[in-house]
């Protein structure tokens, strides 16, 4: 038997999908005489199906602590403040769930909140569709699937599902001021079922120039804010960025660039966002880019997230994260490692996806690992 033959037998699933309307948190069993079981692919949709684009995180952390609260976890929604700049005014929280008496062990983490645009569910017999299936809904279902086989065995464990992973770790700031004692903590994001060894840290840039406005037809009585910020860029992507040995270069992105009013006035104003990759430390990567504004304009460094190293485990298949995840931000729940269903390469995008076979063979995997490290 495979490994996801072995985690669809576990479960109690077969490649059938339930209605819609069996499973819901208050009847989070299922039908009658499924007392036990949980459909992974169903539970996958259930989440896809709550809109929780990053600030909207609260319908699907409500869903999420009273789901688990009904199979017995010991569950804590810890309050996640709103972005200011946000524009949204809901509640939203992280959702931990764990024993009722003493610490976990090992605790399962990955995030609620998704990119946006929104993207409804969708399924075929082989891949299941829409946004945050793979990063990282889908990933919810196979830990809780996980948890719940472990949690028969009498392994302590526990599961932290944040709000704000997707731009600035809010959630995972607010769960390391209250962190429950255990000795690991497995991350989920898409790796292809592969452990990886590193992460990429992350160094987002905000360059701001500014000139003074006047009638294009005469450019010296101006100064256009778009040059300076044009010439900044053009440094910028010139730079020779850090390489780490056995992980890649640190790479950059510009990605988002506004300023000035119409085509015949001179900019009085102009801004660009960059983020940047990080392997290693971002002291060297700070200061070339510094350098690259002198005169010109001025820059913030708004978001910093360290590169990691990760450890492997024997017989396990390896990756290299080019991504960053909240492991930096959750330094007080353990050792971290690094795993989960999917590709990368379609997160984020329109055509976000996940193997049916890939989330029924993580749950045997993630069950693997943490017999591996806890025996």
């Amino acid at each position: 038997m495979s490994s996801g033959e072995a985690g669809a037998d576990l479960l109690g699933y077969s490649g059938w999908t339930m209605p819609s309307e069996s499973i819901s948190a208050s009847n989070p069993t299922g039908p009658a005489g499924a007392t036990h079981s949980l459909d992974p692919i169903q539970f996958t949709r259930q989440l896809v199906e709550i809109e929780s684009t990053t600030y909207r995180e609260g319908p699907v952390g409500d869903f999420l602590a009273e789901f688990l609260g009904n199979r017995g976890w010991a569950v804590e929604k810890m309050p996640v403040p709103q972005e200011g700049g946000s524009g949204e005014s809901g509640e939203r929280w992280n959702v931990y769930a764990g024993p009722a008496e003493g610490s976990p062990e090992l605790v399962f983490s990955t995030h609620m909140d998704t990119v946006p645009p929104y993207i409804p569910f969708s399924e075929d017999a082989e891949w299941v569709y829409g946004r945050g299936v793979c990063d990282a809904k889908g990933i919810i279902a196979a830990q809780v699937a996980a948890a719940e086989l472990l949690r028969a065995e009498g392994y302590s464990i526990g599961l932290l599902f944040v709000s704000g992973e997707e731009r600035d770790s809010a959630g995972a700031r607010v769960a390391n001021e209250d962190p429950k004692g255990c000795r690991f903590l497995i991350n989920g994001e898409p790796t292809d079922n592969r452990l990886a060894l590193a992460s990429k840290g992350a160094l987002r840039a905000v360059f701001t120039a500014t000139g003074k406005m006047a009638h294009s037809a005469y450019p010296e009585l101006g100064e256009s804010a778009v040059h300076k910020l044009v010439e900044v860029l053009s440094r910028v992507l010139a730079l020779k960025l850090p390489v780490e040995e056995g992980i890649g270069p640190s790479t950059l992105n510009v990605g988002q660039i506004r300023g000035g009013h119409a085509p015949n006035v001179i900019a009085d104003r102009a801004e660009a966002q960059a983020l940047i990759r990080l392997v290693g430390d971002s002291a060297s990567t700070r200061a070339a880019i510094e350098r690259c504004v002198e005169g010109l304009a001025q820059v913030e460094f708004t978001l910093e997230i360290p590169f990691v190293r990760l450890r492997a485990v024997e017989g396990f298949p390896t990756m290299i994260a080019k991504f960053t995840t909240d492991i930096p931000k959750l330094s007080n729940w353990g050792e971290p490692l690094l795993l989960g269903p999917g590709s990368i390469h379609v997160a984020h995008t329109p055509h976000e996806r996940l193997a049916k076979r890939e989330l029924l063979e993580a749950i045997p995997l993630y069950v693997e690992l943490v017999k591996r490290l806890l025996d």
